[in-house]
């Protein structure tokens, strides 16, 4: 099997930037960035990328705006939110020949995008991990949790589990935390119930991920809510006949408990969600609350807590283009 020696990562956010930080800073992998920004790709070539809080790194990197300017890749890792994956993808169709890509993306679809685009062997994917863009040049890795891959359960023959623990091990080595499955989805349902609930609770409160997420004692507090779409995600996903491999909840405040990057603040993350509400950018909700209300309908269970919560987020950016009325 051929070694994995160049590794292109498409998009540099903060979830991105954590894996060229990382995987860019091993002597025997060379790292290729394709971006949108010529600034961007310039920034990133001439000062390389740095990565603070949970690890102290930094990497070369060979970056572009034009995938004919980075050559060929055995692994095209695609970071970018749902939102950007078909436009991503469209832009390197017809190059990196003999990669196999990878998706790292929230929710759930994104792989027939890659399939429409091109006949790479694709390897599903989805990550736990969290980090705070500081600039085009320096992420803060904040939550230091598992990246979870495995195979595309349309296509589970490719490219094969072996490659797939090749990239595992790949991703281990850099200091990101890693793990393989033969199947993917029970770990990609609980995360996805997960972000369902943290996300779109987060948008429609304007308030990041922080320990009252937690908080179940009193009938005001938020973790009531949190809890309770968490568990109708939970049964839904019995409903379509996938075991969880963790509770959602649990996940949850596991991951508020955790200290800030540096020790000794308090965890309070702003999600991806949170921020483009914060930005007026469109969300992602299509693809994680959404892909939650279509599976239930799928197998007619009932779903108010996502079909509400879904609703309210897809409300908030129709605002956005509406006149305010002020009188």
């Amino acid at each position: 099997m051929k070694k994995i020696e160049r590794v292109c990562v498409v998009g540099a956010g903060a979830i991105g930037s954590l894996l060229v930080g990382h995987i860019g800073a091993l002597d025997d992998v060379e790292m290729t960035v394709l971006v949108r920004r010529e600034s961007h790709a310039q920034d990133l070539n001439e000062h390389g990328l740095k990565v603070t809080g949970k690890s102290n790194l930094t990497a070369k990197v060979l970056a572009s705006t034009d995938p004919a300017d980075l050559g060929d890749v055995d692994l095209v890792i695609i970071a970018t939110k749902t939102t950007a994956v078909e436009a991503s993808v469209k832009k390197f169709k017809g190059h990196f020949p003999n990669a196999t890509v990878m998706m790292i993306q929230n929710g759930l679809g994104c792989e027939r995008l890659v399939r429409e685009n091109g006949d790479w062997p694709v390897i599903s994917g989805l990550t736990f991990m969290s980090g705070v863009r500081k600039s085009d040049v320096h992420v803060d890795y904040e939550l230091d949790t598992p990246t979870w891959i495995g195979p595309w359960d349309k296509e589970a023959d490719q490219p094969g589990y072996e490659y797939i623990q090749q990239v595992e091990a790949l991703i281990n080595r850099s200091g990101l935390i890693c793990e393989a499955y033969e199947d993917l989805r029970p770990v990609q349902w609980s995360k996805l119930i997960f972000n369902s609930a943290v996300n779109a609770i987060g948008a429609v409160t304007d308030t990041p991920h922080a320990p009252f997420y937690a908080d179940t004692d009193d009938i005001t507090d938020l973790g009531n809510l949190v809890k309770n779409m968490m568990d109708e995600g939970v049964a839904i996903a019995k409903a379509q006949g996938i075991e969880l491999n963790s509770d959602p909840f649990a996940m949850n405040c596991k991951a508020v408990s955790q200290g800030g990057s540096h020790g000794g603040e308090e965890y309070a993350h702003v999600t991806s969600m949170l921020d483009d509400v914060r930005h007026k950018s469109f969300t992602e909700v299509d693809w994680i609350t959404g892909s939650i209300v279509r599976a239930a309908k799928e197998v007619g269970v009932p779903a108010p807590y996502h079909e509400t919560m879904y609703r309210l987020v897809k409300a908030i950016e129709k605002g956005w283009s509406m006149p305010r009325g002020d009188h």
